[in-house]
């Protein structure tokens, strides 16, 4: 069945994006990379030697998997926008992961300031895929600015709470066109499975996979729990009901007497 992710005309077999941090050292990021299957890597622009060669992490990942770079620890308009900048400039593509953080605590992304950053991007010809509450309106304004993509959170950032308000992302989905890619607070497989049931079109995870006791055995469960969690919100789940419901028919049952 092809059931592929398309992004600006992009198109991915994967709907599995898995960050590059805080693993435990670069062979194992390499090993969980592979078992996730994934396509798509995010790498943070800041935290990269633009001009290391040789062992740098965009070299051990170019031509392997498909960089988004993004824009994490950027707090303001003009930090993302010139991040993004740098970021075309070095890898030759004119995709980013947008993000302008508001608040050191939770890392919940400045709204105002991330709207902003989108229109100018997108103005200057990225494809940006923003990250962003779980907030339909939030969601509506960007894709109608030009975002390719939004990528609402689950929980705080690293936070492993799962879903949190799962009403919501159903709601963005419904109410906006683009791919919905649930970005952060995932802890397990299950709650990767539950973002996708809800028909969400991808999970990114970083956090969940890189701090496992095994990030390569998580990385391949989050792998399964993205296709049954597909595969499930395709199939249509049975309605949620009161009292029960007998599953084997009564009709011409047989009869053994009495009343």
């Amino acid at each position: 069945m092809n059931d592929e992710l398309v992004i600006a005309g992009r198109r991915f077999r994967s709907r599995l994006f898995v960050g590059t941090a805080r693993y435990p050292n670069q062979q194992v990021m390499l090993k969980a990379l592979e078992a996730s299957g994934a396509e798509v890597v995010t790498v943070a622009i800041r935290r990269v030697n633009l001009q290391q060669r040789g062992e740098s992490i965009l070299d051990l990942l170019a031509g392997k998997y498909f960089i988004l770079p993004n824009t994490a620890g950027c707090y303001t308009v003009r930090e993302a926008v010139t991040t993004a900048r740098l970021a075309r400039e070095a890898l030759g593509i004119n995709w980013i992961k947008l993000e302008v953080i508001g608040d050191d605590e939770t890392l919940y992304p400045n709204i105002p300031q991330l709207i902003e950053a989108a229109k100018q991007l997108v103005d200057e010809g990225f494809i940006v895929l923003p990250y962003c509450n779980d907030d339909p309106v939030t969601c509506v304004t960007l894709e109608k600015v030009g975002c390719a993509a939004v990528m609402p959170l689950g929980a705080p950032i690293g936070s492993g709470m799962g879903i949190l308000n799962p009403y919501n992302i159903r709601l963005i989905r419904e109410k906006v066109t683009v791919p919905v890619i649930v970005d952060a607070g995932v802890g397990t497989a299950s709650d990767v499975a539950i973002a996708m049931e809800l028909g969400c079109d991808g999970v990114l995870v970083n956090t969940a996979i890189a701090q496992a006791r095994d990030p390569v055995r998580m990385a391949a469960a989050m792998r399964l729990a993205v296709e049954a969690g597909r595969q499930a919100y395709l199939a249509g789940r049975i309605p949620k009901r009161l009292y029960a419901q007998p599953s084997s028919p009564v009709e011409g049952r047989v009869w053994f007497g009495g009343p």
